[in-house]
């Protein structure tokens, strides 16, 4: 298991960010200051800085979005989750205007009352795109959040309207290379790519250079739910998904329910030594497991395992070809063998059917 460095000059701040928080109303609250999250809390405690995917929302006024599935906590889940260990966390994904704006707004009053900044999602265009900066023991860092429309169906902020911040490469660019005129460090949060899938798309790996290039220290993915590994490119480290932090079952109003395999609880923490003359060092990668009712550093081997085989992939290169593959492997070949097993045959419902005919339908668009 690749471990962060014991210790740390002075005058160098250790960031710690982990995956998606998938916290769903009943599964949570006070469990996770006193149980769930036991396991990892050593770690966590020796950054200076610790950041999440906060991927969930509130009830509101406004009932909820037509599209499933929803990730709808509870303000005791997100108290009990957060609490003392997370400073910042990115609201810049595809759920957390599940509830409409109101349920959003709920959100932030209890980052707000907790003290916890957070970025990506704003009232306005303006908002979303503004950077959350902290300042810890002088060393300046600045946080930025964007989503990938494709990521699934969420309102994107407009100059008088709610919603995320929107992946434009050139925009993003330029706002880090904007923001680094004021901070130490701009750390990037990326909301994209393929759920389940191993690997990043060439378009993804092209735009986290470019990113690096405008000078972020830090390019930190989150959406696919599983870990996609690490590389490092111009001295900068490149996260291409975390994978899941929190693997809640989330659950649909037919009763299915969206669930998670050995490699879906399984994500990865990644710390980083920062310093105030923009240096970043000692970058590594931890697994995780989420049992359902503990989050443990993984010393099965199994998570070790996940991230070298993505970094494998990574320092071969991720061309068009493979990636093709990988879209036919997670699309296709993946939902029929599930569906082979009796006890998923016997639940066929035509809804599934449909499902399987679109997925097929994208595949033949892709090629």
């Amino acid at each position: 298991m690749t471990e962060p460095p014991a210790n740390r000059p002075l005058g160098v701040l250790r960031l710690a960010a982990v995956g998606d928080f998938l916290l769903t109303d009943g599964q949570g609250g006070a469990a996770f200051a006193s149980e769930r999250l036991g396991g990892v809390r050593p770690l966590l405690d020796a950054c200076d800085l610790v950041l999440g995917n906060l991927e969930c929302t509130l009830p509101g006024d406004e009932g909820t979005v037509a599209t499933e599935p929803r990730v709808i906590a509870t303000p005791e889940s997100i108290r009990a989750a957060l609490g003392r260990t997370f400073r910042v966390v990115t609201l810049a994904n595809n759920h957390a205007f599940d509830c409409f704006a109101s349920g959003f707004r709920r959100v932030k009053a209890v980052l707000a009352d907790l003290g916890v900044a957070h970025f990506g999602a704003g009232e306005t265009l303006a908002e979303a795109e503004a950077p959350a900066i902290l300042d810890i023991g002088g060393t300046r860092v600045a946080f930025l959040g964007a989503v990938d429309e494709r990521s699934g169906p969420t309102p994107v902020a407009t100059v008088d309207a709610p919603g995320v911040a929107p992946l434009d490469l050139d925009r993003l660019a330029g706002r880090i290379a904007a923001v680094r005129t004021e901070a130490d460090h701009v750390v990037v949060s990326v909301h994209w790519g393929e759920e389940r899938f191993l690997i990043p798309s060439p378009a993804q790996v092209e735009a986290a250079r470019r990113f690096v290039e405008a000078e972020a220290s830090l390019i930190i993915g989150h959406h696919p739910h599983v870990v996609q590994g690490m590389e490092t490119y111009k001295g900068r480290p490149i996260a291409y998904s975390l994978g899941n932090f929190v693997a809640n079952e989330v659950p649909f109003t037919s009763g299915d329910r969206v669930t998670w395999s050995r490699t879906g609880r399984t994500g990865a923490i990644l710390t980083a030594n920062l310093s105030s003359d923009g240096g970043v060092a000692g970058a590594a990668l931890t697994p995780t497991h989420d049992s359902g009712g503990r989050i443990e550093i993984d010393r099965s081997g199994f998570g070790d395992r996940r991230i070298a085989r993505a970094n494998r992939a990574l320092a071969r290169g991720v061309t068009l070809g493979r990636y093709r593959r990988e879209y036919f492997l997670v699309k296709t070949v993946k939902p029929a063998l599930a569906y082979l097993r009796w006890s998923r045959l016997r639940r066929l419902r035509l809804r599934n059917v449909r499902n399987a005919l679109a997925v097929l339908f994208r595949l033949g668009e892709a090629q």
